[in-house]
């Protein structure tokens, strides 16, 4: 099984930083692409950006120019520095694996959630 783990949330005012990263432990042969997702209570979940094992990257609008997702592959490690942060930012943040656990096997898996909080 594959388990990831995400740390880093916290309570942060208006402008601040927060830095979230996500450890994927447990045996696979191949991570694929990274993400995080965020919730807002009475919403879906939204995609917040993404990253491919090469470090192709992509950012839902809202959060261009403030966020910067990375990765460590070596360290099976994906990170959120999150940055300019505003009051809509409040959520709980969810890291995402694409994942071959397996020669034949690909499976998403998803980690337990940080809640980031944006209050003055």
């Amino acid at each position: 099984q594959v388990q990831l783990v995400e740390s880093g949330g916290g309570l942060e005012q208006p402008g601040g930083s927060l830095r979230l990263s996500c450890l994927a432990s447990g045996k696979f042969f191949t991570i694929y692409d990274m993400g995080w997702y965020r919730r807002t209570p009475g919403k879906q979940r939204e995609l917040v950006a993404t990253i491919t094992r090469m470090g192709r990257t992509n950012y839902v609008d809202s959060v261009k120019g403030r966020f910067t997702i990375s990765r460590d592959n070596a360290k099976n490690t994906v990170y959120l520095q999150m940055n300019s942060l505003q009051l809509e930012d409040t959520a709980v943040y969810y890291c995402n694996a694409d994942v071959s656990v397996s020669m034949f096997v690909r499976q998403d898996y998803w980690g337990q959630g940080t809640q980031v909080t944006v209050s003055s």
